[in-house]
Order: structure tokens, then sequence, then C-alpha cells
């Protein structure tokens, strides 16, 4: 079998260097950019040397280092497309300044607005595009100061971040359109009206194309839960994921493996349930804005006889969402904070710049609650990371008519100490997606654990009034994760044992059947 290319050679380009700090996109394109019928390059870079990268709010949430960059390179060919001898790579300029967008410039050089020249569009590491009017001529190109495309005067803006737009006249009417990428894989169409206002094309707000899907994907590092959301008699999935969305997943026929519905988002409170990091949630900066890492359990926190949500995310901050609908049909309120019987004040991980609220629980970010009767006291509990990484116990406990969470308790051990899952600060710490099963049905609580594939911490008993885990390895070998997994277990072929199910970073579902 060929390469399915006809051959293939090396650029001779000079190396780019905007600065000290890391280089996070580098996007190499072709285009005539002079008119002059040989191939030039253009050369999309995301430079992040000012803004560096986690742990730099203020006591205020105001971010001290400086923003992404996203400039856009010009190597002019001298020769022809067939034998071409490059320049030294030079900054497109706009207004006597360079191109500086958001981060991830995604650039496309195309007659946008139909006058016979190129203009440019760039992307950026958010959502938004930047349109630069090409101001000279088709053969000495120069472009006016860069404007945020809008629509009926409202930005127009993806749904998610780190944007890929391509320029292309999708629908063939003779005017360019764009193609654009979401982090998390959805592609939208954001098409070009033909239409001018204000010395700008007016483009129409994205439309995500459709497919008829052959697995189920909800997103980007997918957050799964198994459980019977609608009361039916077989398992659903209820899921978070990146974009910040928990996501309703139907399973509609108990086959093993069940078929799905689509996944379908959930509300709280009427509105859409999302979950975003917004300018200073993310301990990584504001360039996360868009991300909501959502992970939660559910179950009936209130014992009420329905199933609620308990939510941890990006922020840290542990909510749950009551279901003040029924068993059958669940209504989701607006979130609540879990509260705590703190002796004194909160605490909170030391990199955290907001303070939490006087019973708030704040714990490090993307870790999933695990709601359990731990001690069989008939009383759901919270089992999860604490503040700063532990393995913690917040047990329950009815005082009267009211039922309370009590302060973590580090009960849990490894052999060679406390269990302590998350180890690292700041942008680094947190991250661990959990499930409490008897897993080897022993008739004791093991723990599966986020891994590249998932690991399986097998209880051993309590010794010293510590609950000792073992870290046994992983019951598949299939690396599954770059940044991350998330275990559930479910028992599709009904046989009374429970079986492996995986959230991946691409989004899928992978199981494995014991």
């Amino acid at each position: 079998m060929g390469k399915g290319l006809s051959s293939s050679h090396k650029i001779s380009v000079d190396k780019i260097n905007p600065g000290k700090g890391s280089i996070r996109a580098n996007q190499w394109h072709y285009v005539d950019y002079d008119g002059d019928g040989a191939l030039d390059i253009y050369i999309g870079i995301g430079y992040w040397g000012d803004y560096g990268w986690d742990n730099a709010y203020n006591a205020k949430g105001q971010w001290q280092r400086g923003p992404l960059h996203g400039y856009v390179y010009l190597v002019r060919n001298k020769h022809t497309t067939e034998k071409p001898d490059y320049e030294t790579p030079i900054k497109v300029e706009t207004d006597g300044r360079p191109v500086d967008v958001y981060g991830m410039p995604s650039p496309s050089f195309a007659d946008f607005d139909g006058d016979g020249d190129l203009d440019l569009i760039c992307g950026e590491f958010l959502d938004s595009f930047t349109y630069f009017d090409n101001v000279g001529t088709r053969k000495k190109p120069r472009y006016s100061t860069g404007r945020k495309l809008t629509c009926k005067g409202r930005p127009v803006v993806m749904d998610l971040q780190m944007i890929t737009p391509t320029a292309i006249d999708w629908d063939a009417d003779g005017d360019v359109d764009l193609i654009c990428g979401d982090e998390d894989g959805r592609v939208a169409l954001i098409e070009n009206t033909g239409k001018m206002s204000d010395q700008m094309p007016q483009f129409l707000p994205p439309k995500y194309f459709q497919q008829e899907a052959q697995y189920v994907k909800f997103g980007a590092l997918v957050t799964p839960v198994s459980v019977d959301w609608d009361s039916d008699g077989d398992e659903d999935l209820i899921c978070g994921n990146t974009a910040g969305y928990i996501g309703f997943i139907e399973n509609l026929d108990s086959d093993n493996p069940p078929r799905w519905a689509a996944p379908l988002r959930l509300k709280a409170g009427g509105k859409t349930l999302r979950i975003q990091a917004g300018p200073n949630g993310s301990i990584q900066g504001p360039c996360e804005a868009k991300w909501g890492y959502t992970t939660l359990n559910a179950a009936d926190w209130d014992h009420d006889g329905l199933l609620d949500l308990v939510v941890n995310s990006i922020w840290g901050k542990v909510i749950w969402y009551r279901n003040v609908g029924t068993k059958s049909s669940p209504i989701l309120a607006v979130a609540q904070p879990i509260e705590v019987q703190w002796q004194g004040k909160p605490p909170k991980p030391a990199w955290n710049w907001w303070n939490p609220e006087a019973n708030e629980l704040a714990t490090q970010w993307r870790t999933t609650p695990v709601i359990i009767d731990w001690n069989a006291d008939g009383l759901n509990d919270l089992v999860m990371l604490d503040h700063e990484g532990y393995l913690a116990l917040f047990a329950r406990q009815r005082r009267g008519n009211q039922l309370v969470l009590l302060p973590g308790k580090r009960i849990f051990a490894d052999g060679k100490g406390l269990l302590r899952l998350s180890t690292r600060s700041a942008g680094g710490s947190g991250r661990r997606k959990l499930c409490i099963v008897d897993w080897d049905r022993d008739g004791l609580f093991d723990l599966l654990v986020n891994s590249a594939n998932v690991d399986f911490l097998r209880n051993t008993g309590t010794r010293d009034g510590k609950v000792v885990f073992e870290n046994t390895g992983k019951p598949g070998s299939q690396k599954l994760a770059g940044h991350t997994t998330s275990p559930t277990t479910v028992d599709w072929n009904d046989d009374g044992i429970r079986d492996l199910l995986i959230g991946a970073e691409d989004g899928f579902f992978y199981y494995m059947e014991r």
C-alpha cells in the first residue's frame, strides 16, 4: 500500500520566533498572497509567552499576566510554485501593527466581501472571529483594523472554544463561507449571506452539522454515571463534559449492548444546564472561559425518593440540583451549594483566589463527587478529594428533621500513608475521576480511578482505623486518555456482575464486559 501521496519534500523556511515562551499553534497554509501566480505560505502562530500558564489571579480574580497572542506570518515565494524560494517570515500587519488575535488564529485569506482582493478572517483560542478588510489591492494587500464578525449586532461565536475556521464556498452561491470546528469535534457552517453592513460581510450564526451516529458520544472528556434516570427499569447514562453541559442518554431497549437515544442536554430551573469558567473560574486563566469540565453523580441527595444531581466542575465548587419532578420525569431546580458543617472558616485549595461562603464546599477542580452510603447507616454520604487532594469521607448525619454533612475525614490509606490521589498544585491539581463499587465482590467497597485506562484500587480492609487500598493496576490495557478517563459500572447483560464503562477523552464510551 502506498502513502496516498505522490511524494513529499521538506519546505525550507526560516524559524519563527515571536519571543520567549511556548508556541501552541503552528498552522501552515498556501496562498497566492500578492497575485503573482506563485503560491506563498502563511502561518498562524498561537503564542503563549506573555500569558505563561496558570495561577496568576490577584485576590479580586483579575489576571495578572498578559493575553494570548495570535499572529499571522507571511512567507513570500520569490520564485515559482514548482521551485519555490522563500523569504524570511514577516508578520502580516493591520494599520501598521501586527495582526494579533486571542491565540490560535487559524487564518484564512479569501475574498469575503466580493471586491476582488483577499481579505483575512481569523479565529482564536476562544470562540469568535475577526475580520480584516483588504483596503489595498489584490497585488498590494493592506489590511484595516480587525473587527469582530457580528450578526444583527451580536457577535458571531461558536458554542465552545479552540475554534478552527476554514474558508470555502460551501453552498456554491458565489460567496465565501466558513466551516469551523470546536474543541470537542463538532463542526459548523457559518454562512456568508453575501450582504454587507458597515463595510463588513454579514455571516449567520453557526449551524452545526448533524450526522447519523454510529457510536454514542457526548462532547470531550465525557464523565458518565450509569443510573436509571427515568425509572423505567434499565440503566441510562448521565454525563458531563468539557463544555460544561450535563447530558441524559436514554437506554431505549435494555439489550446488551443497549440501543441509545441521542444525548439530551438537561435543564435546571428551566434553562439549559451549563457550567462555565467565565473570565476567572479556571485556575489556568481566562483563556479557558468556555470550559466547564462537569463531573457528577446521580443519587437521592435529600432522601425524598427522587434522583438528584451532585456536580463538581472547573470551579471546584460542589453543588447539587434538586429533582422537583417525578421518578419517571425528573425536573431539576436551580443549583444549590453542598453545605458542610464546618467548624470555623471553610477550607479551600491554597491557590484559589476566591473564598467559599460560610458552609460552602470548595475542593479541587474536575474531581468526581461520589454519593454513597459508605457507613451503611441509611444516609447518603459524600466521598471525594478534599481541598488538599486527599480522599475524604464527608459523612451524613440527621439532626432532628435536618440532614447535615460533616467535615471530611481522611479515613483512607494506601499502605504507605493517607490516600492522596492528587499531589500537584494549581492547574495540575484535582482531575481525578472516581467510581466506588465492590469490584471484586468480596463485600467491600473498592475504587476505580482514572488513568491512561482505569486503575483498580482494591479495598484490603480496615487497619488502625484506616480503610486501606492497594492499587492492583488496570483491568484493561487499551490506552484511552491523554488527559483523563472517567469510569462507571454497568450491568447490561443482567448477570448481577458490574461491568466497566469508561468515558474517554475523545467523548466516546468504551465497554469491558467481565
